[in-house]
């Protein structure tokens, strides 16, 4: 039985190849970057040397040899190659994977099933692949530019092991270029700093430098380009991000981490990274303000109001000039002192009223606006602050039955100084009047 989308056709020598697929490694010691994966001590390394290669899951940016490592670990371990896409890929396609799988293992021969973008594929379809894992009928070797935790099923992880794929550095992607140089038998027309220009434009991506290669090589120009001259003849590529996925996340992980941090450089980084890939600022405003709540707090009360202003300027200017006041809460977050102990007091006291939560208060601090209520003892005793020296009274306004709790523990920095100085005065005195 022929495999799926086999064309049974040998692709003449003279037929035109991309450079990407020329330079497609033909051993796994050929392919540049991923020793993290590939060295003699690292995951695959040890697999094939023991030959017990297990269903992989390749999470890992385009253009890092997702698909070629898996092609090569079927040459590695003798097994039949197939690839599909779970973009163009239906039910029905699968089942005549399925059994081209079946008939080839009756024959003595294993296959390793290689599936693009698996993430696209339903759970139900995922479970699909279940029994034809268990019983051997094929090696998965899933590869996902998502999060495998998110996208895929339990029981499909269960049965694999995720390898994650890096983006390749710019010592790779250079090894790449001189690579590709041999190949073409030729130098590109670059100096140094364009060719630096251009490995930075490929963003980690080799197949997407490949492709910049061989647009470079095929101009006809004296002389070597300068980075300017580049830039002219080649539109730069867009930045990787995807708003609604991991890099997302991760992302907004590094501005608001960079803040806490207090790396003024490092946070605007973040933050013109999320903008050049097409973030809604309104997004960035509502998480910066969240930043200067959880991590700014009281130690400087005015840094929630400069969020707040600063997302009122955005929504009166646009973009890109608001962007600017966003930037600008952005710095002053990042050198405003710190404090967490705000958040942590509210966690806190979440806490403890999930456990206490029918409690009722002290009938001395409530109100009796009816005379039964009066009779059941509400608001006997209650001490007008106001009237007590010092403005405090010292009473108790946690429920009867219940420990005093302390939640709030403010910090030695910023204005949070001041307020502990408060707190312990308050706690004083407390003692001090019910002692």
């Amino acid at each position: 039985m022929a495999d799926l989308f086999d064309t049974g056709a040998a692709v003449p020598d003279t037929a035109p190849r991309p450079l990407a697929d020329r330079l497609r490694p033909k051993s796994l010691g050929d392919v540049i970057g991923q020793e993290q994966v590939l060295g003699p001590d690292a995951p695959l390394g040890v697999m094939l040397a023991s030959n017990s290669l297990s269903s992989l899951i390749f999470w890992g940016p385009p253009g890092v040899g997702k698909t070629t490592i898996a092609r090569l670990l079927a040459d590695e371990t003798d097994l039949h190659f197939t690839q599909i896409s779970a973009i163009f890929t239906g039910v029905p396609e699968l089942r005549k994977v399925f059994e081209a799988a079946k008939m080839r293992r009756q024959n003595g021969k294993g296959t390793l099933l290689f599936v693009d973008e698996i993430h696209r594929f339903n759970k139900a379809q995922q479970d699909g692949f279940l029994p034809y894992m268990e019983d051997g009928t094929i090696l998965l070797v899933g590869a996902t530019t998502e999060n495998p935790s998110f996208e895929l099923n339990a029981a499909v992880l269960s049965r694999s092991q995720v390898l994650v794929l890096t983006r390749l550095s710019l010592a790779d992607l250079e090894r790449l270029a001189q690579r590709a140089e041999r190949e073409l038998d030729r130098k590109l027309p670059l100096d140094g700093s364009a060719r630096e220009a251009l490995l930075e434009m490929a963003d980690g991506d080799g197949r997407g430098l490949l492709n910049l290669i061989e647009q470079v090589a095929a101009w006809k120009v004296d002389g070597k380009l300068d980075t300017d001259a580049l830039t002219t003849r080649l539109m730069r590529r867009a930045t990787k991000y995807d708003k609604s996925g991991d890099e997302h996340y991760n992302l907004i992980s590094a501005l608001h981490k960079s803040v806490r941090g207090s790396d003024p450089d490092a946070a605007l980084y973040w933050f013109a990274r999320m903008l050049k890939g097409g973030e809604d600022p309104r997004f960035l405003a509502r998480r910066i303000t969240r930043m200067a709540v959880e991590d700014i707090g009281l130690a400087d009360p005015q840094a929630q109001t400069i969020c707040l202003h600063a997302w009122e300027t955005y929504e009166r200017l646009g973009s890109p000039e608001g962007e600017l006041a966003l930037a600008q809460a952005v710095t002053f977050l990042a050198l405003a002192p710190k404090s967490n102990a705000g958040y942590a007091a509210y966690k806190n006291a979440m806490r403890a009223a999930e456990k206490t939560g029918s409690e009722p208060p002290p009938k001395h601090i409530l109100n009796a606006p009816t005379s039964l209520m009066k009779d059941q003892g509400y608001g006997d005793g209650y001490a007008y602050d106001h009237d007590a020296e010092d403005g405090f009274s010292g009473q108790n306004y946690f429920p009867d039955t219940m420990k005093r709790g302390v939640y709030y523990n403010p910090v030695d920095r910023g204005f949070e100084r001041d307020l502990k100085k408060r707190l312990d005065f308050f706690a004083k005195l407390r003692a001090k009047r019910n002692g």
